[in-house]
């Protein structure tokens, strides 16, 4: 179960790496490689989701990859038309950090019905949308203003409160096409005061800023813009994440 291996991660003060596919930038025929690049690079989750579904082929996505790899297919879904049940799980998604009743509860009542029926896994998710330094399609389509990057406090509340209100992961993403990722201090404030595992996305562009978020406390990185535009860089992404947690348990 992704839950599982989310706990063990956490339980175990460790990090893993995550492949993020946009459906309406990733062509299914496109699909076989990166899985065969996933493999070999020891990648933990395949990710798939945008903020928008322009092109109606994630299930063929999905389709493709799972021919060529057992690794899990998680839904990060930017809609409830984005939810599928060829996938392994689902982040059930709610965005604490705004306050759009819509993305915080409305969407989840319109789509249950839809997701019991699917038989996926679904992980209740906290998320926080942090200041990349750049207005994200995220930002646009959920209407909400993200937390302020020199914020750790109010990063770290909202997290409490979505712990406290019994979500099971929390991720904080600084948005698709950040300038910059999120910060290591708030990484480093909420990771080591919540319980529940933590996820990383959003500006990260290369190996150094996995290792990074990873060093800080992140138990899963996730990395999209940067492998659309160079898939090979998943090898060295996926060994920044071992680096650091190996890293992390020699402290």
């Amino acid at each position: 179960m992704v839950l599982q291996q989310l706990q063990a991660l956490k339980a175990q003060q460790q990090s893993g790496f995550a492949v993020l596919a946009d459906p309406d930038k990733t062509a299914p025929a496109h699909m076989a490689q990166l899985a065969r690049l996933c493999n070999d690079a020891g990648v933990t989750f395949l990710l798939m989701g945008g903020s928008l579904l322009m092109v109606h082929q994630m299930e063929q996505c999905i389709q493709r990859f799972r021919a060529e790899s057992n690794i899990p297919i998680v839904l990060f879904p930017g809609s409830p038309a984005q939810v599928t049940p060829q996938a392994d799980a689902l982040l059930y998604l709610s965005l604490l950090s705004g306050r759009n009743p819509d993305l915080l509860i409305g969407q989840h009542v319109a789509s249950a019905p839809q997701v019991k029926a699917s038989g996926l896994e679904v992980v209740a998710t906290g998320y926080i949308l942090v200041d990349g330094g750049v207005a994200t399609t995220v930002q646009y389509m959920s209407n909400s203003q993200p937390i302020p990057a020199d914020k750790p406090d109010i990063a770290l509340c909202t997290a409490w409160a979505g712990e406290l209100q019994g979500k099971h992961i929390i991720y904080l993403d600084a948005g698709s096409g950040a300038r910059r990722p999120v910060p290591e201090a708030i990484i480093r404030k909420v990771s080591s005061n919540i319980g529940i595992p933590l996820i990383v996305g959003g500006g990260i562009c290369d190996a150094e800023r996995v290792y990074t978020a990873c060093a800080a406390g992140a138990n899963l990185v996730v990395v999209g813009n940067a492998i659309e535009r160079d898939p090979m860089l998943i090898r060295d992404m996926a060994q920044a994440a071992s680096a650091a947690s190996a890293s992390r348990s020699l402290v």
